[in-house]
């Protein structure tokens, strides 16, 4: 991971001892060299996301994060062997965004297939403790993409937004029966085609995110979702 020039990372004593990241600030000028919008993938995994958001949308940068970096390894390779320029990846936790980016850097963020943590409020990347450590680096209303086989999830953040009064441009139950049109939302990652091939609907959200508002937890009960992922040996069987 080190020999990548796209890859950062950084250790928590770095972070701990308050050392500011080269790149905050200044991503376009130092790193992508243009004025495009910046978009971050968290969670990214293997940057699969990322990887054909870049191929396809050559006018905005993309930054994979994900605290993983076997996973982050193989987009890592992928994108320097296809010679994208408009491609990073930060190895760290998403509680640190704002070490790396300041405020106003960011266009918009992609959250692709995170785990539900149905049992875990404080664990799940549409919480508000979340939506609050987006903000700090988000521009004003800031743009927030979910995409998810979830409906546990999808639910809950649907019920976020709508208690907050957060504008909403997309609420979509079934990404592939719907009529939107939107090339990055046919990507289609590793762990979208195993939900597919179990005949799992899609769901999509997309929303603002303004800067001055205090944000609360919906205070709702929602039914957990009756299914699991496959385990290695099974997703194996599914060559999918």
């Amino acid at each position: 991971m080190e020999q990548f020039e796209h890859v950062f990372q950084c250790s928590y004593n770095d972070i701990a001892q308050g050392t500011i990241f080269v790149l905050k600030g200044c991503w376009r000028e130092n790193f992508f060299h243009n004025t495009n919008p910046i978009v971050l993938e968290l969670g990214c995994g293997k940057g699969e996301y990322t990887i054909e958001q870049a191929k396809c949308t050559p006018n905005k940068n993309f930054i994979g994060v994900d605290i993983k970096g076997a996973r982050m390894w193989t987009g890592a390779t992928e994108a320097k062997d296809a010679n994208l320029s408009n491609v990073a990846f930060i190895r760290t936790d998403i509680h640190l965004l704002n070490h790396f980016f300041a405020e106003n850097e960011i266009n918009e963020i992609w959250i692709t297939f995170p785990d539900p943590q149905m049992k875990k409020v404080r664990k799940r990347l549409t919480a508000t403790t979340f939506l609050d450590i987006y903000r700090s680096v988000l521009t004003d209303n800031g743009t927030v993409h979910l995409k998810t086989d979830s409906s546990f999830l999808f639910q809950y953040t649907s019920e976020l937004l709508k208690i907050n009064s957060l504008p909403i441009l997309y609420q979509i139950l079934d990404l592939y029966k719907s009529d939107i049109q939107n090339i990055t939302l046919t990507i289609k990652t590793y762990y979208e085609r195993q939900w597919l091939a179990r005949n799992i609907s899609i769901k999509y959200l997309a929303f603002s995110l303004p800067k001055e508002m205090k944000l609360i937890e919906p205070k709702i009960d929602i039914p957990f979702d009756d299914y699991r992922s496959f385990g290695r040996n099974r997703r194996a069987e599914l060559k999918i």
